[in-house]
């Protein structure tokens, strides 16, 4: 049975979307950087977010993110790599608790306003990436799901491939619903080439996720931005080439 679709507490932004994956090590920002490289070719101007980040490496200009420096490799408006990734922490570890020990608050507040300004650039087409998967903690009892609820945004899910994925698709797909936010659209990004009847995987992913599926991305010996959006079609986004 597929799930009931929720009207969204707040208007989305137009072509501004929320990422977020079914765990973490799924490939989140491979399948983000190659969606802004799809809207790129498609022409339109792109602009990205990942508020939050840790596994940062310290270098000359501060701490910097490999995933948040792919994704501001994709974006041709012009961006500080502070303006994407506004909090990083150099702990492998969940972000709140990389927080905690660097005696940062980590609060949707403090997410909220570097993601409206990256939204108030005004880009044809921005993407937010999350952390890990819908219910990574912050502060106290929120999550980082709060932070697309409070600013309306649509949500695409990034599905890994393997294994266990269509339990932990849907569980995740009832969440946003339940949150009140729109999936806009989901990506098969498979993680796990051995992964056993895969064809037959996918069409259930297909048959049970209420959203279009925006592509099916094999297990690639070079991800390359380039080389992702050849699997992607963001025309059930509204963008065409």
């Amino acid at each position: 049975m597929r799930l009931a679709v929720l009207h969204p507490r707040a208007k989305p932004v137009s072509r501004a979307y929320f990422v977020a994956g079914t765990d973490t090590e799924i490939g989140k920002t491979t399948i983000a950087a190659g969606l802004l490289h799809a809207a790129r070719c498609a022409g339109l101007s792109t602009a990205a977010a990942k508020p939050v980040a840790s596994g940062c490496e310290m270098t000359a200009a501060g701490l910097r993110n490999s995933d948040a420096l792919a994704l501001l490799g994709e974006c041709n408006l012009a961006l500080a790599y502070e303006e994407v990734n506004p909090l990083a922490f150099a702990p492998a570890i969940a972000p709140h608790l990389a927080a905690r020990e660097a005696g940062v608050t980590l609060s949707v507040e403090a997410l909220r306003g570097p993601v409206q300004a990256i939204l108030a650039k005004g880009a044809d087409f921005t993407l937010v990436e999350g952390a890990g998967g819908w219910r990574v903690p912050l502060a106290g009892q929120a999550t980082l799901s709060d932070l697309p609820i409070s600013l309306g945004l649509p949500v695409i899910l990034v599905v890994g491939v393997r294994l266990g994925c269509i339990n932990h698709a849907l569980l995740s797909a009832e969440a946003i619903l339940r949150d009140g936010l729109q999936l806009a659209g989901w990506v098969a990004n498979v993680v796990d080439a051995e992964t056993s009847r895969l064809d037959d995987n996918l069409a259930s992913l297909a048959e049970r996720l209420p959203a279009p599926c925006l592509g099916r991305v094999p297990r690639l010996a070079q991800a390359t931005p380039a080389a992702v959006a050849a699997y992607l079609d963001l025309r059930p986004l509204g963008v065409t080439a």
